[in-house]
């Protein structure tokens, strides 16, 4: 394919309404690339399978920030932005009883019940969110003290299991890079909203020069990221240059190797959830080019966004995992063997202090463990990234009993099914790298179960191995 021309991608789309993200916040189309890009030749007789052969499970979390409560400050600028269009009713909420923070406290309630049950997964950080202040200078209403420690806490406790994520830069009003103001007024006197129009027309450039603004925020305050996430319809209407804005401010700011972004909900039962890996390019180079979208399976199935009057615990739980463990969407998607990523809301989680969709996660949390045990494995999105980006774009060859692969991406726990082995004596090595020896793999008798790296095992027709493959060339004999 001929390389991508980041300028030529400036296209109008018809999508969701603007601010269709206020009840349920993702309703977009499937993630199917716009532009996949190159692939490289894979063997058929070697098929990549889940990493260690186990199903990537995650949970993913919109709307935080440090202290903020989102939902009690966001709910009056999207309803002076919306009103007229959407009707008043729609924000007829008691916005101004809700708490205005979510303390640290319940974060760190929160980050231990995951730690526990090895939860992983994604965490936003809006950098200035809901105009209150920037968490890289202050935050009204919060002492310098409150706020730094309210930083750390995410760095040093949250992190080792969270990606963090910008969301944008407000999540409500759309900003002046040159100011650092919300933008004035449209003519017709409303408001430039993020998850609203305004990347219709913009390029690619413009769109990442947004982006790398949020994600200079993060940096700051010693937060680094390797993906972003989009408020409700951000980059509908210019998704292409979304994307590979996307992948420009990431690797500018963080110098990312495996950029992600998350966007997109499938539902429905009858698509795939899987990752998908969007204009690679120069793949056989040193410094590939692409950006993985990694879905979530559910929608906020918690209650309304913003935390005000979350659903019944056992409709909650039960719409991602029933007490039998036979039926539920998180159920349907793993039995599938695909990545199942779960989303809510923060200000959801929290419910305005009443911990009920707190609750609900930990019962779900609970019930999937042990429904799944090891058949599953928690990820964080920049490890369900990088795998995918090896899976679709190592190339594979395959020349009787030996396997040659090239990745343009390292990932651990890279789980390989190759066909008719031969009539010999099967004993796999590996060879991590083109001057590396071969070193034998260690065989397991267990014929299902996850694989550590290093690991082989027989089937009948085919063996299963696992290994932690390099950037760059390495290779396998059988025998």
């Amino acid at each position: 394919m001929n390389p991508i021309n980041r300028r030529t991608f400036v296209k109008n789309t018809a999508l969701a309404g603007v601010g269709a993200g206020l009840v349920i916040p993702r309703l977009y189309p499937a993630p199917n690339p716009v532009v996949p890009g190159e692939r490289p030749k894979q063997t058929k007789s070697v098929t990549v399978l889940n990493p260690h052969g186990q199903v990537p499970v995650s949970f993913i979390i919109d709307d935080s920030t440090t202290l903020v409560n989102m939902g009690h400050y966001c709910l009056p600028q999207f309803a002076e932005a919306w009103s007229s269009s959407k009707g008043p009713e729609r924000f007829d909420v008691p916005w101004q009883s809700w708490p205005k923070e979510i303390p640290d406290s319940f974060v760190l309630e929160f980050g231990q019940f995951c730690r526990e049950q090895g939860v992983k997964g994604k965490y936003s950080i809006v950098p200035y969110p809901a105009c209150v202040g920037w968490i890289d200078r202050v935050m009204p209403g919060w002492s310098p003290a409150a706020l730094r420690d309210s930083l750390k806490l995410v760095r040093e406790f949250m992190m080792p299991n969270w990606d963090i994520h910008p969301e944008m830069i407000s999540h409500t009003r759309v900003i002046d890079l040159k100011t650092g103001r919300p933008l004035p007024r449209k003519p017709d006197g409303s408001y430039w909203m993020e998850n609203g129009g305004w990347c219709e027309g913009k390029s690619a450039d413009e769109i990442g020069a947004y982006i790398a603004y949020a994600l200079q925020i993060l940096k700051n305050v010693d937060l680094p990221c390797e993906g972003f996430t989009t408020p409700g319809g951000f980059g509908n209407p210019a998704m292409e240059n979304l994307e590979i804005g996307g992948m420009q401010a990431l690797r500018s700011v963080f110098n990312v190797e495996v950029p992600h972004y998350f966007k997109y909900v499938i539902s429905d039962s009858g698509e795939s959830t899987q990752p998908q890996v969007e204009f690679a390019k120069r793949i056989d180079s040193d410094s590939p080019d692409f950006i993985v979208n990694v879905p979530s399976c559910t929608g906020d199935w918690f209650g309304a966004w913003h935390g005000g009057n979350p659903d019944p615990m056992d409709q909650v739980t039960d719409l991602h995992i029933t007490t039998d463990f036979k039926k539920g969407r998180m159920v349907e998607v793993i039995e599938k063997g695909e990545p199942a990523c779960f989303l809510t809301h923060w200000p959801n989680m929290y419910a305005n202090g009443t911990g009920q969709n707190f609750k609900s996660f930990q019962v779900i949390v609970k019930r999937l463990n042990k429904a799944y045990g090891n058949r599953i494995r928690w990820m964080k999105l920049s490890e369900i990234a990088r795998y995918w980006a090896a899976k679709e774009l190592t190339a594979i060859e395959r020349s009787g009993n030996s396997v040659k692969l090239k990745a343009p991406v390292g990932t651990p726990g890279f789980t390989l099914k190759i066909d008719s082995p031969g009539n010999g004596e099967i004993a796999p090595r590996f060879a991590p790298g083109p001057a590396s020896k071969f070193g034998q793999m260690k065989e397991t008798k267990q014929t299902t179960g996850p694989l550590s790296s290093g690991e082989w095992r027989r089937g009948e027709s085919s063996i299963e191995l696992c290994i932690d493959i390099p950037k760059g060339t390495s290779a396998l004999r059988l025998s």
